[in-house]
C-alpha cells in the first residue's frame, strides 16, 4: 500500500457522532448558513467567516467550546503545513515567470504563429499554459493586453478571443494542483497529487475546448464588444507593438513585462513551466508500474515527486533559466521572490481556516451521518461532490470556500476508495466549484470590468463559459470514472 493510501484509510476513519442525526444536521446547516451570510451580506473575510463557522458546527452540535477550538487548531495547523507551503511555492515561481518576461515568451511564439482561424485555439492553449503556475487573477492581469492586441489585430470578436483564454485559466485554478482548490482538497480527502494532476489534466484539456474556442465563438455572436483602449494611452511599448507585425508572423506580440529585451527563451520557459508537473505525474507513474519499494527510480521519484520538493526544484531551477535568461542580478531575483508572498498570505489563511472548519465537521461524526445516508440512498459520491460545491459557490461566490466546504463534507464518503476513484472526488468538487460566477465572486466583476461589459452582457458570456467548464468538467469526470 502507498503512502497516500496509507494516510487515506488513517485519516478517514468513521468518527462516532457526538449528538443525533436531526442535531449534527443542523449543526451543519447552520455553520454553511452563517459562512454564506457573513461572506455575502456582511462582506466579512473568508477566514474569519470559516473561523465562526466552525465555532457555530460544534456549538450546535453540543460540543464544549474548547474542544471545538481544540479541532479547529487541529485541522488549521495540518492544513498550513501541508497546503500552505505549496502555495507559497507556487506563487514564487508565478512571480518569476511573469516578471522575467517568461510568460510574454510563452505567448509571443504560440499567438505569433497562429492564423487568424487558428487564433482562438491559440488563446486557448496560452491560458492553460500560463493558468498552470499562475493564480487566475495574475494570469488575466497578464493576458489582458494580449488579448486586446490580437482581437485588434486579427478583426475578431474581443469576446470570441477572450473567453478561449479565461477558459484555460479558470480550468487549470479548478482541475490543476498547484492551485489553491485543487491542493486543499487533495489534502482535505488525502487524494494521491501525481494520480489527480494527471487525471485533472485529461479532464481539462477537453473541457477547455468545450467551453473555451467553441463556445467562445458562440458568446463572440451574443455579445459584440469593441477593444478598449486603456493600454494604448498607459503602455506606450504596447503602443509601440501594437503598430508591428506579431500575429501570423515572426514579431513579438506584447512588450515583455521586464521592460527590457532580455527575457527566457520560448524552450527554457516551458521546460521550466513543466518540470514540476513532470516530476509530480512521473512519481504517479511509477509508483504504478514499479511495485518494488527499494528499486532506485522508485526511491528517487518518491522523494523529487513529493509536492513540496518538485516545487522547490522548480522555483530554484527557474531562479538560474527564467532570471538567467532575462538578465537578472541576483538582488533582482531575490526582489522577485520576495515580493511573491504578501499577496498570497489571505489565500493561505483562508486555505487553514478551511482546513480546520474540515476538522469542526468530522470530529462532530457530521461525515460518517452524510456517509450512511448517502450509501442507504445509493447516490453516486462524485455526483454528490459536484452538487455540495455547486451550490455553496452560488451561494458563496468563492471557488476555494466551495472547494474546502465541499471537500469536508465528502471526507468520510471516500472511505474504502482507490486511489483513482478518490482523485475523481477531488476534480468533482473542481467543476462543481467553478459553476455560474456571478454577482458575488470578486472574478465577475474583474472580467466585467477588464472587458467593458454590462451586468447582462458579463452574464452572457462570462457566468455562461463558467457553467459550461463545470457541466463538461463533471461530464469528463464521469466519463473517466467508467474506467479508472
Amino acid at each position: 500500500m502507498s503512502s497516500s493510501l496509507t494516510q487515506l484509510a488513517a485519516g478517514t476513519e468513521l468518527v462516532e457522532p457526538v449528538a443525533g442525526g436531526t442535531q449534527l444536521i443542523l449543526a451543519a446547516l447552520a455553520g454553511i448558513a452563517l459562512i454564506v451570510v457573513l461572506i455575502t451580506l456582511l462582506k466579512l473575510h473568508p477566514f474569519l467567516a470559516l473561523i465562526f463557522g466552525a465555532l457555530t458546527v460544534g456549538l450546535v452540535a453540543g460540543e464544549n467550546i474548547g474542544t471545538v477550538l481544540d479541532s479547529f487548531s487541529s485541522g488549521f495547523g495540518s492544513t498550513a503545513a501541508s497546503v500552505g507551503i505549496l502555495i507559497a511555492l507556487g506563487a514564487m515561481f508565478a512571480k518569476l515567470l511573469a516578471d522575467t518576461g517568461g510568460a510574454d515568451e510563452i505567448v509571443d511564439t504560440i499567438v505569433g504563429h497562429a492564423s487568424p482561424r487558428m487564433l482562438p485555439w491559440a488563446m486557448a492553449l496560452v491560458g492553460a499554459i500560463i493558468g498552470l503556475p499562475m493564480f487566475f487573477e495574475i494570469g488575466l492581469v497578464l493576458l489582458m493586453p494580449v488579448i486586446y492586441l490580437v482581437a485588434r489585430r486579427s478583426q475578431l470578436s474581443l469576446v470570441t478571443v477572450g473567453i478561449p483564454a479565461l477558459a484555460g485559466l479558470s480550468a487549470m485554478h479548478g482541475f490543476v494542483p498547484p492551485h489553491p482548490g485543487p491542493v486543499a482538497a487533495i489534502s482535505l480527502l488525502n487524494a494521491d497529487l501525481g494520480v489527480t494532476l494527471a487525471l485533472g489534466v485529461l479532464v481539462a484539456i477537453p473541457t477547455i475546448v468545450v467551453a473555451g474556442p467553441l463556445f467562445g465563438k458562440l458568446a463572440g455572436r451574443w455579445v459584440v464588444l469593441d477593444v478598449p483602449d486603456r493600454f494604448d494611452s498607459t503602455d506606450p511599448a504596447a503602443a509601440q507593438q501594437d503598430s508591428g507585425p506579431g500575429i501570423g508572423g515572426s514579431g513579438p506580440a506584447t512588450a515583455t513585462a521586464t521592460g527590457t529585451k532580455a527575457r527566457p527563451s520560448f524552450g527554457i520557459t516551458m521546460a521550466s513551466v513543466l518540470l514540476p508537473v513532470a516530476l509530480m505525474m512521473g512519481k504517479a507513474l511509477v509508483d504504478i508500474f514499479i511495485d518494488d519499494t527499494s528499486h532506485p527510480l522508485r526511491q528517487a521519484f518518491d522523494l523529487l515527486g513529493r509536492p513540496l520538493m518538485a516545487l522547490l526544484i522548480a522555483v530554484v531551477v527557474g531562479m538560474f533559466t527564467l532570471g538567467g535568461g532575462a538578465k537578472m542580478s541576483r538582488d533582482q531575483i531575490v526582489k522577485c521572490v520576495e515580493s511573491s508572498l504578501p499577496p498570497v498570505a489571505g489565500i493561505i489563511m483562508i486555505v487553514a481556516a478551511g482546513g480546520g472548519f474540515k476538522q469542526v465537521l468530522v470530529d462532530t461524526g457530521i461525515g460518517t451521518l452524510l456517509a450512511e445516508w448517502a450509501k442507504s440512498a445509493n447516490l453516486s459520491v462524485v455526483l454528490l461532490a459536484w452538487v455540495l460545491a455547486v451550490l455553496i459557490r452560488l451561494a458563496t461566490g468563492s471557488a476555494t470556500v466551495a472547494t474546502i466546504t465541499a471537500s469536508s463534507l465528502m471526507l468520510a464518503l471516500v472511505e474504502g476508495m482507490s486511489t483513482g476513484e478518490v482523485s475523481l472526488v477531488v476534480l468533482a468538487v473542481g467543476a462543481g466549484s467553478l459553476f455560474f460566477s456571478h454577482v458575488n465572486d470578486a472574478g465577475f466583476w474583474l472580467v466585467k470590468e477588464y472587458f467593458g461589459m454590462t451586468v447582462g452582457q458579463t452574464i452572457k458570456t462570462w457566468s455562461l463559459m463558467e457553467t459550461a467548464l463545470s457541466v463538461a468538467g463533471l461530464v469528463f469526470v464521469l466519463l473517466l470514472g467508467l474506467v479508472v
